[in-house]
């Protein structure tokens, strides 16, 4: 405990971060306190505005500034008749910045996880299944993790886009297996794209 109660609330505050215990949080808050007052308050706006204002899309669920963001509004990609499925927004960035996809996203802020009480309804696959009644795709593309939980959501999706007929590839297998998308270079992930494999029915 310090001898001021706004400083321990603010030493309290910085350890929602994660990887920031107590020492680190400390350390930033003298930091801020000392050098930086004024980027910290800017900082602290910038936070406000962006918890109060960030939605997500109504199509994607990526993060967005409005109804729908760009990659969902933008006519070219609709055009593709392609939808890839991520796990996190990280995911699509790291898709994106390989520079061969050109398609829609939908993004799903986690994978299945019974144990962690991670089911469909928290994956809003309602919604993406509503998205694949509605729009005319000609593939949809799993590029959920390589790991046991991402193969288990990849096959529950798609089952789901069978009902619609829409053709069905996975990544190819060049990823880690049990890595993450974004801890992976664009290079690997763009080939993975280009030489995704078509599920097969069992």
């Amino acid at each position: 405990m310090s001898s001021s109660l706004k400083l321990d609330k603010l030493i309290n505050a910085l350890q929602i971060m994660p990887g920031i215990g107590k020492r680190s949080a400390t350390r930033i808050a003298y930091q801020l306190l000392e050098r930086k007052r004024t980027e910290a308050i800017r900082l602290a706006d910038v936070l406000q505005d962006a918890m109060q204002n960030i939605v997500y899309c109504k199509q994607c669920q990526n993060y967005s500034d409005h109804e729908f963001c760009d990659i969902c509004q933008d006519i070219k990609r609709q055009d593709k008749r392609l939808l890839c499925v991520v796990e996190t927004p990280s995911d699509m960035q790291a898709i994106e910045q390989g520079g061969n996809y050109f398609g829609l996203y939908f993004i799903l802020h986690g994978h299945l996880s019974p144990i962690d009480g991670i089911g469909p309804q928290e994956l809003r696959l309602d919604i993406l299944e509503k998205l694949l009644a509605e729009h005319k795709f000609d593939e949809l593309i799993l590029a959920t993790n390589p790991t046991v939980e991402g193969e288990a959501t990849a096959s529950y999706i798609a089952a789901l886009a069978k009902k619609y007929e829409i053709v069905v590839s996975r990544l190819a297998t060049g990823l880690p297996q049990g890595s993450d998308l974004d801890c992976i270079d664009e290079h690997t992930i763009a080939a993975s794209l280009t030489y995704r494999r078509v599920l097969k029915d069992n």
